[in-house]
């Protein structure tokens, strides 16, 4: 019998969580497109409209991320329905690869749903030389969603959405909309 594959749940980073999240890395190289920590807690703890997730796979973290909730958070868009904005998402180094980064932004519907069932869509920007990045978020039915964005610090982004309700229906559309 093949052993269990643990859950992988998404949480609000509380102070127990704190060093799981701490203890989490990216590549030097996704550095410019993720952050890194600690810095990007500090950048989550100053902004009184986010919130630090953690990804744990069973009782070990393995990503993070930052739920924005400030109106027009990505690339100042208005999607013309209730939307929360996705920071810093990263899956640690020695995980990626995995199929997490996938699992995660499920999770992570379910927790919206759950937690705040107002939200209807969740949106981001993802630099366009992350490819990787970009074929996680697309496998995760994420769309593109109007034109580039040219204000970020490393290059132009595509803004990308992802419909909660769809999602939650497995109609999400895989690849470009």
């Amino acid at each position: 019998m093949p052993p269990s594959v643990p859950p992988l749940t998404v949480q609000p980073v509380t102070p127990d969580a704190r060093p799981a999240a701490l203890a989490l890395r990216v590549h030097p190289e996704q550095v410019r497109f993720s952050g890194e920590m600690p810095g990007l807690l500090e950048d989550a703890g100053a902004d009184p409209h986010s919130l630090p997730m953690l990804v744990r796979l069973g009782e070990e973290g393995v990503g993070y991320f930052r739920l924005d909730f400030t109106p027009g958070a990505v690339a100042g868009r208005d999607f013309g329905q209730p939307s929360v904005g996705l920071r810093a998402f990263f899956i640690d180094r020695e995980r990626q690869g995995q199929g997490l980064g996938t699992r995660a932004m499920s999770a992570l519907s379910a927790w919206l749903r759950e937690h705040r069932p107002g939200v209807r869509l969740l949106a981001l920007s993802v630099n366009q030389r992350n490819s990787a990045a970009r074929r996680a978020y697309e496998k995760a039915g994420f769309r593109v969603e109007g034109s580039l964005y040219l204000g970020g610090s490393a290059g132009p982004q595509d803004v990308m959405v992802l419909n909660l309700s769809r999602a939650e229906m497995g109609m999400e559309p895989q690849g470009r909309g």
